[in-house]
């Protein structure tokens, strides 16, 4: 996740002529209020509570105090009936997407102790702690009319699973765009000639998503493999066969060209402060220079596995969608179609390359290659499947002019797979393989995709609503 923690406004909402009327009540949703703030809180989550806001200047300070504290998102936690204009100058002023929580404090009002109550005004009082769900439509109506997205949560305040994983969802979903507007993204070489699919706008990706890109040359890298020590070589080495199953057959030199560029490749991460990579070179010429893009995988391999996804052939988008799957801590493995089984209804799906071999079903072979397809150069790559279970499909695609996110959810099943030094895995859709493939490929994506572990639709969508973007969901 991101070095800067995500910070998350919320405030609760009240009437400040409720206060003399009914006693007690303040201290009541100002305690419902502090709940709300420490479920909120995690790891790499700061919360900014401004408390209750009961009055246009309320709400006009607190709108300042959110904008001084550069929150990433609010949550407005409806406490009781208020005004629509204690809340309109607290999103104004901030200018951060909202989620409105219309969380009641207990799942019903316990009809015969409140009737019990006696007193009219005590009874005003404790309907007065339970109305959360009255002033909603007027928020959202007044939000509607100022042209103010806005989002909901309803539900409990507490022994609520449902609704609480959805706060959380939202919470996620901010870490995420958080981190990838922190990111900064190296793109080395060039576009893989002819695909136009996966060619992209740069600046539109920097637009939609805030990332830095960092324009590097495959030169540097050859620099720096010249100045690794025999034992930072010999350490990878090592570590190669601790994070790796290699085969037999795999030649030494090869092992040995394949640490020397690792290290390098660290250094050069490193040295860029790098969160992500997307590369491809021809290599033809220079004879150092294929020789480093031909030692490439393992090392590429091994970022991936330790939160800096890299792509291959220069995939823009692509990587995009990896460093989203990242940031959710799931995954995300390059990947694309090979093949349709119609026999066991999987499609199959897999990429030259670096794989997540973080997130691979047992231990990732090395196996050596005496040509890569469709590339120059020779070497060793790595043959992985995905961990069978529940996977998720992101691809960023373009459209109308601007991005959107297209996803899918299915299963990385057992079976059979292609031995070939390649990531490949069977994936089983609810919808079937035939209609899936006619169901994807109706968005218009790139031929290459991310994976990741789990089925995280739900939150893919809110990552997409607080960037401002469209969700496509294939089902």
């Amino acid at each position: 996740m991101p070095s800067t923690p995500t910070r998350l406004g919320l405030f609760g909402i009240g009437l400040d002529a409720y206060w003399p009327q009914f006693p007690g009540l303040q201290e009541r949703l100002q305690g419902y209020l502090a709940r709300v703030a420490a479920k909120l809180g995690r790891p790499g989550v700061e919360v900014v509570n401004v408390g209750l806001v009961d009055s246009p200047d309320r709400a006009r300070e607190a709108g300042r105090r959110l904008r001084r504290e550069d929150v990433d998102l609010i949550f407005l936690h409806v406490t009781t009936y208020a005004l629509s204009s204690t809340v309109l100058p607290v999103v104004q002023r901030a200018k951060v997407p909202v989620v409105v929580l219309n969380l009641a404090p207990t799942p019903a009002i316990d009809y015969a102790a409140f009737n019990r109550l006696g007193d009219r005004t005590k009874m005003t009082g404790d309907w007065l702690a339970h109305c959360s769900a009255c002033p909603v439509p007027a928020i959202a109506n007044v939000f509607k009319r100022c042209g103010i997205p806005f989002h909901q949560v309803t539900g409990v305040l507490d022994d609520d699973p449902a609704g609480w994983r959805e706060i959380d969802d939202w919470v996620e979903a901010a870490r995420v765009v958080t981190g990838m507007r922190e990111n900064r993204l190296g793109l080395m070489g060039h576009y893989y000639g002819g695909m136009l699919d996966i060619q992209s706008d740069v600046t539109l990706q920097s637009a939609i998503f805030g990332t830095h890109v960092e324009l590097l040359e495959v030169d540097e890298l050859a620099a720096l493999r010249r100045e690794v020590a025999p034992a930072a070589l010999q350490a990878r080495l090592v570590e190669f066969d601790t994070a790796f199953d290699l085969q037999p057959d795999c030649p030494a030199e090869d092992l040995a060209e394949a640490a020397r560029t690792s290290v390098a490749l660290d250094r050069l991460v490193a040295h860029h402060r790098l969160g992500s990579l997307a590369y491809f070179y021809k290599g033809t010429g220079v004879a150092e220079n294929e020789a480093t893009i031909a030692s490439l995988i393992l090392g590429t391999s091994l970022l991936t596995a330790r939160g800096v996804p890299v792509a291959g052939e220069y995939e823009v988008k692509n990587i995009q969608a990896m460093k989203i799957m990242d940031l959710l801590g799931v995954g995300g493995s390059f990947t694309e179609y090979y093949a349709l089984d119609f026999k066991d209804d999987v499609v199959l799906m897999g990429h030259d390359g670096p794989g997540h071999i973080a997130i691979a079903q047992g231990r990732t072979k090395v196996r050596p290659l005496q040509v890569y397809h469709g590339k120059v150069g020779h070497g060793v790559s790595v043959e992985m499947a995905v961990r069978h279970g529940p996977v998720t499909l992101l691809s960023v695609i373009e459209e109308a002019g601007g991005l959107a996110l297209l996803c899918a959810e299915a299963e990385s099943v057992p079976g059979p797979i292609l031995e070939i030094g390649n990531t490949n895995s069977r994936y089983r859709f609810a919808c079937g393989a035939r209609e899936f493939v006619n169901r994807w490929n109706a968005h218009g994506p790139a031929h290459h995709c991310a994976v990741g572990l789990g089925h995280v639709t739900d939150r893919l969508d809110k990552i997409a609503r607080l960037l401002g973007i469209p969700c496509r969901r294939v089902v």
